[in-house]
């Protein structure tokens, strides 16, 4: 039960880093590659008010302050790596987020008040499953609702076409750096949710390999898509494990599986599962009735 749990609330985490990296990526257009940096200055943030300043309230206060000094500093981290970065556009802006994502990573491998290279440790448990499903509803309904407004109309329309959106008066610039910002600081919250579960984080498990699985989780659900996005996120957290337990032989070459199924369904499907659907209840409910 407690390896199901353990698993579930991953899901709940990478749930968010999913939704959040595809308002940039998937809503807005811009293919960003450092979206493990921001989890990591969440993750760090977050840790560091838990274990050094943490107020005299209740756990749960402390887990909402937490989550907000996560997400606010990641937020500023996507303001100050957005104004520079988002003039730039398609591979440029990707090797310019991934290389802001290593700086995050080598800083914090320096700073011995964060454990540096040693990890950081004795994080107070303060996240549960509800907490981190919370945080997956509270996720997705800003975004969507960012999404339905004009707000996620001009963001759309950048994605579309960007020399179109900016003929029409829309300023394209405000509204990149806004998904940027929105998306970030989720992917911050994230990380505090994330520290505040496992108790210990550790530079490494922030590196560039994360934001490639990140990217490939919105790709396999669908660029666009908040409900692919929540499918590939599960299915890419689980589908490792799952392949693990398949016996010895399995595990040994689950990696080598893992890739060729991504291959296989990008063959077969490459504008990923849902395209860029959603999945809505309410529509469903309506049909079912009549």
């Amino acid at each position: 039960m407690d390896y199901l749990a353990h698993l579930t609330l991953n899901c709940g985490i990478f749930i968010i880093l999913a939704v959040s990296l595809n308002l940039i990526n998937g809503m807005a257009g811009q293919f960003s590659l450092g979206h493990a940096g921001f989890w990591a200055i969440g993750a760090y943030t977050g840790a560091a008010f838990s274990t050094f300043a943490p107020l005299p309230i209740p756990d749960w206060m402390n887990l909402l302050v937490g989550c907000g000094v996560g997400g606010i500093s990641a937020s500023i981290a996507g303001v100050l790596i957005g104004i520079p970065c988002l003039r730039l556009r398609g591979d440029y802006l990707a090797i310019a987020t991934l290389g802001f994502s290593e700086i995050i990573r080598l800083i914090i491998i320096n700073m011995d008040v964060v454990g540096g290279p040693r990890g950081f440790t004795n994080i107070p448990k303060w996240a549960n499953l509800g907490w981190v499903y919370l945080w997956v509803v509270i996720t997705i309904l800003v975004i969507s609702n960012l999404m339905k407004g004009t707000h996620g109309r001009a963001i759309i329309s950048i994605r579309e076409d960007e020399i179109a959106a900016e003929s029409l008066g829309i300023n394209t610039f405000k509204y990149k750096l806004l998904a940027f910002v929105v998306g970030s600081g989720f992917a911050g919250v994230a990380g505090a949710l994330f520290a505040y579960s496992q108790q210990f984080i550790h530079p490494n498990g922030f590196n560039f390999l994360w934001s490639v699985i990140i990217l490939l989780m919105i790709i396999l659900g669908g660029l666009g898509s908040i409900t692919g996005a929540v499918v590939g996120a599960i299915i890419l957290t689980l589908l490792p494990e799952v392949l693990r337990l398949m016996g010895p032989t399995i595990s040994e070459w689950r990696m080598v599986i893992y890739s060729l199924l991504l291959i296989l369904l990008m063959l077969w499907r490459p504008q990923g599962i849902f395209g860029k659907h959603e999945f809505k209840i309410f529509s469903l409910i309506k049909r079912l009735k009549t």
